[in-house]
Order: structure tokens, then sequence, then C-alpha cells
């Protein structure tokens, strides 16, 4: 049939589809219907490449994630979408974004994050530089950084010289593909959810207050599933 012919070779919807066969948009979804082409088939997804590395320090995977500062909550958390409540949209209202600064060891979990005016590559470098020192406190000797392929990243001048210095072997994602680091992206949804939209905050500065409260919670007593519901101190060896 005309219809189903020309949503194959299209991928057009019922209306598009109705224009180019000459029939009524509703006969066209009816057909598309009956014959299972009324929704795209789901595009093929590759298999789950799930690693670990054997002991801590082996892998840390760093990235970073933004988020809105705001003087009052908007109606994201109160709910109230009136004319009034959206003064706080207002460029005189609008005071930029915190970025989350985060590495995750890819054997415990363990996480160290810290938030900055900006993602430029001297303040990743002296971020990069005091999360070695948390992890070497806890008697994790660092031996790779894997990242993805931002500027601030790879063409970081100091962060390579520090990299060199400390004998550590700097690793980046394949281009598009943020799935390989994949642990480090989980961890952002996981703070996203549990930390930063997890409960209504009067501001963005007390918001900022509560991420080391959080962080403490997720490295000391929080459960994750993908270690068999331990918190991810219970895998740093020295314990």
């Amino acid at each position: 049939m005309r219809i189903c012919a020309v949503r194959q070779a299209t991928g057009w919807g019922p209306r598009l589809v109705a224009g180019a066969t000459g029939q009524p948009h509703q006969t066209v979804w009816k057909v598309l219907r009956r014959h299972g082409l009324s929704r795209r088939p789901p595009a093929d997804r590759e298999a789950p490449n799930r690693y670990e590395w054997p002991c801590p320090g082996d892998l840390l995977h760093m990235d970073i994630c933004s988020y809105s500062r705001f003087r009052r909550p908007g109606h994201r958390t109160t709910g109230d979408r009136s004319q009034r409540n959206r003064q706080w949209m207002a460029d005189s209202t609008r005071v930029g974004y915190d970025y989350a600064h985060a590495i995750v060891d890819d054997h415990s979990r363990l996480a160290y994050v810290e938030l900055h005016e900006d993602q430029k590559a001297a303040t990743v470098t002296a971020f990069f530089e005091r999360a070695l020192a948390f992890f070497e406190s806890h008697d994790i000797s660092t031996r790779r950084l894997m990242t993805d392929n931002a500027f601030n990243y790879v063409r970081n001048r100091s962060l390579r010289e520090l990299l060199a210095a400390r004998e550590i072997r700097h690793l980046t994602i394949q281009p598009y593909r943020p799935r390989t680091n994949g642990k480090i992206e989980r961890f952002h949804q996981t703070m996203g959810r549990e930390w930063a939209h997890g409960r209504e905050y009067p501001s963005s500065a007390h918001r900022a207050s509560l991420l080391e409260d959080w962080l403490e919670h997720y490295n000391h007593r929080r459960p994750h599933s993908a270690i068999g519901n331990r918190p991810p101190i219970s895998r740093v060896h020295n314990l």
C-alpha cells in the first residue's frame, strides 16, 4: 500500500504522509496503526560495556557539570508558574553558574567534588591537584585519569605537566561517546537528583553550603548498588 511505502521510505509522520498520498490524515493514521507503523522502531542500542579496574587509584574519572545560581527558588521547586513568579527569569536576577568539578574512583566509587565559578584550565589543574591529595589521604595512589576531549583537559599544559610529574597516564574517551566515562556521568546524575534538586533551597548559596555534607553521606553511608549496596569508603583498601 502506498501509505505504508511512503512511511517506510521517508519516516514521515501521518500528516506529511497524508499530504504526499492525498489521503485524509485520520485514514493514514489508522492504516499506519493497523500495519504496526504508527511508531518508529527503536534505535538499536549497543550492549553495555561494563568494566571495573581491580584496585582503587587504577583509574579516576573526571568531569564538570554546571548548576544555575539563584537568589530564590523558581517554579521547578515551588510549582508557582504565575506571572509574578516569573521575575526570577529577569536579567537582574541571573547570577551565573556553579561549576561542579568532580572525580570518581573507578573501583571504589569514592568521590571528590568542588564548586567553582568557571571551568578554565588553571581551575581544572588546581582542582585535580587537591583531588590527588584527597585520594592520597585515603592511601590511594593514582595511576590513570580519564576525561572527555574538552579543551580544558586535552589542551591544558599545566594539567599535562602535573600528570607527567606524578606519572599518571591521561586517557580520553572516544568522541561523542560519553558512556565510556559512564561512572562520572552516573555520579553527576545522582548528585543532581539527591543534592542539587533533592530539596527546596532558599538560594544557590545555601545549596552550595550543603554539598560537603551530602558528599560525606555519599562516600561513607549511602549504599551503592553497583558495589553490593555498600558505601564507597568500604572499598578503599586501607580499611
